[in-house]
């Protein structure tokens, strides 16, 4: 059997399912195809799905300031009603701490600046009346419980923190997910669940289609390989890995799900909370619960695994991450049954991804995204689009690159920053953060 698309995503996380929306709403054919039952239901569905806009380089904390108008405007930017319900965005702010680690934040702020996104300087006592239930000790660096010195502060003191309200999460990632899909097949894409990529095909030098895992021969002259944690599995498939400089992988990560610190109303009252002095994050979660990350700080090692073989169940990462949070938060709640996510990352090796085209002509990468990409998705399949367009249009994307407007702070980024060439970004936190 076979059918013919104008092009096939391989990846219905929400990154593949905008880039289908976005290349439908150009008067494209695409075919989403995914191993998984439905759409946003692998690592998408384990993301805290944080809104945030920043990062640690300008053209990162564009585009994510940028995306806090598409989710604040979601249902506009679908266009659509979806029978589950639409997602929302809980634009509650984020709190960044500002630590030695970061250096008091006066690099993130520059760059705020440069931008024209709003923030709030915090003093201490700020500080508190947002969050009375706050510890002002410091503890860096990050350390293990099994450290002597773990829980034990270093002496001096948190001088304050950055707060900006262009920020918060989306309270279902995978119903976000749900919902470009429909947005997605009103304009013309196709999705196709429970269907393993077993061969890339070519002929003639480029891209000829997929053979899915039942034999069905989808034929397409573009193929993007936004697989998540799979990625760099499709790329060896694909041939097109020589081909870069910048490579992924697949990093099991575990979030906690625990109570709010005693007294005190996280759900409601809370905000996005970054912390590098003990290498911690966390957001509300419905019902007054936290959910909290790490922030991957260097004392802790880091689990690369094989995405189809690793160990799903919760660990001592969960534990430590936790008791980190209960530095800062000491009334945290700390239930003796673990809850949370058990999940892989697709990594680059600075921690920003791949936008781009490959040496392969007709295939295309959206990988290494996981961790911080989440909220970047509508623009993300935005800029894939126009990146394939101007590309099968004949334009060389490695000599001339291709820009994107980012039209509701009405600046023009290089879609190059996110190039398969570029060499290793000194700017990069290295971590989650981006």
């Amino acid at each position: 059997m076979s059918e013919t698309w104008d092009s096939i995503i391989i990846g219905a996380g929400i990154i593949g399912s905008a880039t289908a929306l976005a290349l439908a709403r150009k008067g494209w054919k695409p075919l989403v195809v995914d191993s998984l039952p439905a759409a946003g239901y692998g690592s998408t569905s384990a993301s805290c799905a944080i809104i945030r806009p920043y990062y640690s380089t300008v053209d990162g904390s564009a585009i994510a300031y940028e995306s806090h108008f598409y989710w604040k405007d979601w249902r506009g930017f679908l266009g659509i009603e979806d029978e589950r319900g639409l997602a929302r965005y809980v634009n509650c702010g984020c709190t960044l701490l500002k630590t030695e680690q970061n250096g008091q934040l006066a690099a993130t702020k520059a760059i705020m600046d440069e931008i024209g996104a709003p923030y709030e300087e915090l003093d201490p006592a700020a500080l508190r009346d947002r969050l009375p239930v706050i510890d002002l000790n410091a503890f860096a660096p990050a350390k293990r419980p099994e450290d002597p010195d773990f829980g034990a502060p270093n002496g001096q003191r948190i001088s304050g923190a950055v707060f900006f309200p262009t920020g918060g999460y989306v309270n279902d990632p995978q119903l976000a997910t749900h919902n470009i899909q429909r947005a997605a097949e009103d304009a013309g894409a196709g999705f196709r669940f429970n269907s393993r990529v077993a061969e890339i095909r070519m002929r003639a030098g480029r891209i000829a289609g997929v053979t899915l895992d039942d034999g069905t021969a989808a034929d397409a002259p573009v193929v993007v390989n936004v697989a998540g944690p799979h990625s760099f599995k499709v790329n060896r498939m694909a041939g097109v890995e020589d081909g870069m400089k910048i490579r992924t992988r697949a990093l099991r990560h575990e979030v906690a799900h625990v109570p709010s610190p005693a007294g005190f109303d996280f759900e409601h009252d809370g905000t996005v909370y970054s912390d590098s002095d003990i290498g911690a994050y966390c957001r509300p979660e419905t019902g007054n619960y936290v959910l909290v990350g790490s922030e991957d700080p260097a004392c802790d090692p880091r689990e690369w695994v094989d995405p189809d073989d690793y160990n799903d169940d919760f660990t001592e990462q969960w534990r430590v991450m936790v008791m980190r949070l209960a530095q800062r938060f000491p009334e945290l709640g700390i239930p003796g049954q673990t809850r949370g996510v058990v999940s892989l990352y697709d990594v680059t090796d600075d921690w920003i991804p791949i936008y781009d085209k490959s040496d392969l002509p007709g295939f295309y990468m959206a990988v290494g995204t996981s961790g911080n990409q989440f909220k970047n998705a509508p623009i993300a399949g935005e800029m894939m689009a126009d990146l394939i367009e101007a590309c099968e249009d004949g334009r060389d994307h490695d000599r001339d690159p291709v820009t994107f407007r980012l039209k509701h702070i009405a600046r023009d980024v290089s879609i190059d920053f996110y190039s398969r060439l570029r060499e290793i970004n000194p700017d990069s936190s290295f971590s989650v953060l981006g």
